[in-house]
């Protein structure tokens, strides 16, 4: 094929592009084959062995008393729309009366206020919490303005609470789910129950991605972890702290000037007070457990819709677990607790590599045309191209298979089938977060202030007629 010699020479500088992207992506490709493949070893092994198995409880442990007083947090900024179901499912949900719904709101924000003391009613249990600054300050500053409300109540009533569990506004909570935290926390310090988003008919593509990524990684990546015996991160809803461990760590926090177990300049204070319990010595686990229905014991939201809500969301993520993650917590712990931390902060890789590979596609498509017409290349690729693509080949498959597996069996085949449709979506919101997640990170590294940018909420499963089995 004749070309002029400009065009020759744009080809061929192509050409070496597209030989250095796949060098680059199929390196990283590779690591993280092995990096899946090991992480699936151990989890096929501790199923094997029956370390890996799912706990029941019956009708009747579900409803038994608790060994001790609850508080649940409830941190709530501009939640009206959810906040009076959520309260108002949790108290029909839960049988037990031993327990306090903390709810913190802000003066500045009365239709969350209006909403919350609606839903509360009269019910005692139930304490709204307006903080006396302005907000939005921060999800964790809020949180520590309940704790210290929690321990005046402490000092008025002289009867300490067991524990404290953590949920969002928008939380569907399980009937059973008092009685698992109480039953953990009888050997642990931190207990961690599964994340279950909700399927949202309006929204399959975006807010469906979220069923694949917390399905495999509730059921897979979390079991592994609490088998190796690697700190357990928090997710901020279904898990529940000891209350003298959660004491030991506001103690820990004064010297810095931080008012309560909860770092307020951190983006992901729930990640980072899981690790910490770890850190102090104490014990965390990850409980997957089924109730008498078959239904899994976990709190269940809606999330995300759209791409600009989704991509918001998980740039806090990738900002406070990968950036500040490696900023303030650093790399303590045994080589477990050191693969996990790798895997937890790759998301600004993850999000080049993925880019370097769609860049690879635009760049296959410009050079698939002349090759078509008889052009061809004068670069030989190295013989270990053939073995990266092969592997990256067999790895996107596998994963592929993987992530299917997983989402089927907890929503159906149908779903399973989507989850596979919905990889390049996924893809798409992880590379958007991961730049989005650096240039914010870029901004506080020269003087920007960390603030609550919390994704809104206009709907909660149980007014969609959600209903978990008491």
């Amino acid at each position: 094929m004749g070309l002029a010699e400009p065009v020759r020479q744009a080809l061929s500088g192509l050409l070496m592009i597209e030989q250095e992207l796949l060098l680059f992506a199929g390196f990283w490709v590779l690591v993280g084959t092995v990096d899946e493949l090991a992480v699936d070893c151990c989890w096929l092994w501790f199923r094997l062995t029956g370390r890996a198995r799912t706990g029941t409880i019956s009708r009747d442990e579900a409803q038994a008393p608790l060994r001790g007083k609850a508080a649940i947090f409830i941190a709530a900024w501009q939640e009206d729309q959810v906040i009076g179901h959520t309260i108002r499912h949790a108290l029909s949900a839960w049988q037990q009366d031993d327990f306090t719904l903390y709810v913190g709101c802000y003066g500045n924000d009365p239709a969350t206020v209006t909403a919350a003391i609606e839903g509360a009613d009269t019910d005692p249990r139930i304490r709204v919490i307006i903080h006396e600054r302005a907000g939005p300050t921060t999800k964790a500053d809020c949180l520590n303005r309940l704790y210290r409300a929690l321990c005046d109540d402490e000092k008025r009533s002289g009867r300490a609470f067991r524990c404290v569990i953590l949920h969002d506004s928008e939380d569907m909570v399980h009937a059973a789910e008092l009685a698992v935290v109480d039953a953990g926390l009888v050997s642990a310090d931190f207990v961690q129950l599964p994340v279950r988003p909700e399927p949202q008919p309006a929204s399959r593509w975006v807010g469906g991605h979220y069923l694949d990524e917390f399905t495999e990684a509730h059921t897979k990546s979390l079991v592994v972890r609490d088998g190796l015996g690697a700190a357990i991160p928090a997710a901020g809803v279904g898990c529940g702290f000891a209350r003298d461990m959660l004491e030991r760590i506001a103690q820990s926090r004064l010297a810095a000037g931080n008012p309560g177990p909860f770092a307020a300049e951190c983006l992901t204070e729930d990640y980072e007070l899981g690790v910490l319990v770890s850190r102090a010595g104490g014990r965390s686990r990850f409980l997957r457990v089924r109730d008498a229905q078959g239904d899994l014991v976990a709190t269940r939201a809606y999330f995300p819709a759209r791409f600009r809500e989704s991509i918001r969301q998980k740039t806090r993520w990738i900002h406070g677990i990968a950036f500040q993650g490696w900023e303030r917590l650093g790399w303590e712990g045994g080589g477990a607790d050191t693969w996990m931390a790798l895997r937890d902060r790759r998301g600004p890789l993850t999000a080049i590599v993925l880019a370097c590979s769609y860049a690879l596609i635009l760049v296959e498509g410009v050079l698939g045309v002349p090759r078509i017409f008889g052009w061809s290349a004068s670069m030989p690729p190295p013989p270990i191209l053939g073995w990266m693509i092969a592997i990256g080949l067999f790895s996107l498959i596998w994963r592929s298979l993987m992530r299917a597996l997983f989402t089927g069996r907890e929503y159906g085949l149908a779903q399973g089938f989507w989850a596979i449709l919905r990889i390049p979506v996924a893809n798409y919101i992880a590379i958007m977060a991961g730049r989005d997640a650096l240039s914010s990170y870029v901004k506080t590294l020269r003087g920007g202030q960390v603030i609550w940018d919390k994704t809104r909420h206009d709907a909660h499963p149980a007014a969609a007629g959600g209903v978990l089995a008491a």
